[in-house]
């Protein structure tokens, strides 16, 4: 059993390399069968940076996916083109623990077919240290794609993939689907994530706006009203 590492970019430049770097270092390149970057349209060089690890790594599989720009889509597109059994969700500034496919290959064995680790930043603001702890629990309300997300190929097709109508929440909205089935577990152990878009928008300002889009997709507010906040509220 082997699993296919996903990541979705859009101009990346600054964090790719040294993510790919990280998984050619630690990953068993007999267990991870590749590495799909799926690229939205970036205008940076992440797409030469990308190809020029490649060639230069050719021990393990790194390959380039163009995709239509939209993070659900980009999934779908690299869950698409994966020859493994087992699908790994992977952000471009997130790091998972030494052993991690490992971890997940038993967590399957084991009949957990979808599920992630527990998350922690890099920062030791008090507040972000405390949505880290909160992510050992096994509630749905305490997950997010930053924790990444593993799941089989098999379920992850029978579940209906990402929905592409989400531009945000996309990782909540196949989460909550796969609680529903009972089907998540939580590995514990910690994968470590950038707290760079705290940084530029401001911890309390970021938080209160995703606890926001959290509360209006629990009071029914479609894909389309929670990306027309996100992008009026978080990205201007």
């Amino acid at each position: 059993m082997k699993v296919s590492i996903i990541i979705p970019i859009l101009n990346e430049a600054a964090t790719i390399s040294k993510l790919l770097s990280y998984l050619v270092k630690v990953s068993s390149k007999n267990v991870v069968k590749e590495i799909l970057v799926v690229d939205g349209g970036s205008e940076d060089n992440s797409q030469t940076l990308v190809q020029n690890l490649a060639q230069s790594h050719r021990d393990i599989n790194i390959k380039l996916v163009t995709s239509t720009k939209g993070r659900a889509i980009q999934l779908n597109k690299g869950a698409e083109m994966a020859t493994a059994e087992v699908l790994y969700f992977l952000h471009a500034d997130s790091y998972p623990p030494p052993n991690f496919e490992d971890d997940i290959i038993n967590q399957v064995k084991h009949g957990n077919l979808a599920g992630c680790f527990r998350m922690k930043f890099d920062s030791t603001h008090w507040w972000l240290r405390f949505t880290g702890w909160l992510t050992r629990f096994n509630s749905k309300k305490c997950r997010g794609g930053d924790q990444s997300q593993f799941i089989t190929k098999k379920l992850f097709n029978d579940i209906g993939k990402y929905n592409e109508s989400f531009v945000v929440y996309e990782d909540n909205d196949l989460v909550e689907r796969l609680f529903a089935k009972k089907q998540f577990v939580i590995i514990p152990k910690y994968i470590t994530t950038s707290a760079r878009r705290y940084e530029e928008v401001g911890i309390w300002r970021l938080q209160y706006h995703f606890l926001n889009i959290h509360l209006r997709k629990w009071m029914g507010a479609s894909s389309e009203d929670l990306y027309k906040y996100y992008k009026e509220k978080v990205t201007n």
